[in-house]
């Protein structure tokens, strides 16, 4: 195994040297991908097979002539691509956009147990969403109802409170915002609690909607969410290099050229508006953010040119993964999204904290 060459990190991320698999990482993910995509496309309470999807998917798609004999009833067809299709490619994005603003934590905060959650951003949504259902709001917005609109205001204004909270002459101390993030984390997360307090008739909608899901979700929330997938990939791959010397100290990162204030306000804006639309689109689902950014620096290491679409890639899938689960454990029954993934987060979590044995810094930093 190697120690990573662009980082000092406590927790030293160690790379698993597999040959082939980690040569061919991307194509080996992407397949992965595809395929869960079509075993995703297959379940619900009427089986369609792999072929028939396939066949519905050639055939509407890229508007190719149909079989002479499509084996398939229209029904199918209104199945796949109104209601299977829009919540696979939603989790796909959803679980993307976690997963890189995840990745984009951990490096700016050069520690393993950052995610999305960290500076307020899932507690601004969700405390957004949760007003927009206690005060019975109807705004639409194409095609958007109140909840996802006001959980994507709350994240924004979160993260710009937390971002001013920590400035301090001129500069945003990584410990700052840490600090300023958990203070509002706990005060958003009381202003919840009483929202479910005062608001018992809809107490119940208010904790389903936070503990996650893509029960419901149509194409209109995955072109909501698409584009700031879009923006945040371009971002991180374009500041790629700064992470990587970032990594090394911000004094260091300065010397060789970096504008670190600069950086650091981007991709921290970026990384919260990832989590404000993923947060606003399926409600608050934990623990992605942490685990695939983590992952994929074992199987790829620390450098951001290979470990942003690997992050990608695999938040993709574990999402999607997890719905499968979601939808088929207690079939007809369907689990709250969010306890699927808290169920494997969490020991992960666990076994991250005894390995950096609470350190959650750098020393020297």
């Amino acid at each position: 195994m190697l120690c990573c060459p662009l980082s000092t990190w406590s927790w030293h991320c160690e790379v698993i040297e597999i040959g082939f698999f980690k040569r061919h990482t991307l194509w080996l993910l992407t397949a992965a991908l595809v395929l869960l995509v079509l075993v995703a496309a297959t379940i619900g309470s009427i089986y369609i097979s792999p072929l028939q999807v396939l066949g519905i998917l050639v055939h509407r798609l890229s508007e190719l002539p149909a079989p002479m004999v499509a084996d398939w009833p229209e029904s199918y067809e209104t199945i796949i691509l109104s209601i299977r299709l829009p919540r696979v490619v939603l989790a796909l994005v959803v679980g993307a956009a976690l997963a890189l603003a995840g990745a984009i934590f951990q490096g700016l905060f050069k520690n393993p147990m950052a995610d999305p959650h960290i500076i307020g951003a899932s507690a601004g949504a969700g405390l957004g969403a949760a007003m927009a259902i206690t005060m019975g709001l109807s705004i639409n917005w194409k095609g958007l109802g109140a909840v996802p609109l006001l959980a994507s205001i709350g994240a924004l204004l979160a993260v710009i409170l937390v971002y001013r909270l920590a400035r301090s002459g001129g500069v945003v101390p990584i410990p700052n915002l840490l600090l300023a993030g958990l203070a509002l984390n706990s005060l958003l997360s009381a202003l919840i609690s009483l929202l479910i307090y005062f608001g018992q008739d809809q107490m119940h909608t208010i904790v389903f909607w936070l503990m996650g899901g893509l029960s419901g979700r149509y194409w209109n929330y995955v072109f909501y969410t698409l584009p700031y997938l879009l923006i945040g990939v371009g971002a991180a791959v374009y500041y790629a290099r700064d992470l990587n010397l970032m990594l090394l100290g911000e004094e260091t990162a300065h010397n060789l050229g970096v504008e670190v204030e600069k950086v650091k306000a981007v991709l921290l804006l970026v990384a919260s508006v990832l989590t404000g639309a993923a947060v606003a689109a399926s409600g608050m689902i934990g623990f992605v953010g942490l685990i695939v950014p983590h992952v994929a620096r074992i199987l790829v290491g620390p450098d951001h040119r290979r470990l942003v679409p690997v992050s990608v890639l695999s938040g993709a899938i574990l999402l999607l993964g997890a719905d499968i689960l979601a939808r088929t454990v207690l079939a007809p029954v369907e689990l709250p999204l969010g306890v699927v993934t808290a169920l494997f987060g969490a020991p992960f979590f666990i076994m991250l904290l005894r390995r950096t044995g609470g350190h959650f810094t750098e020393a020297g930093d």
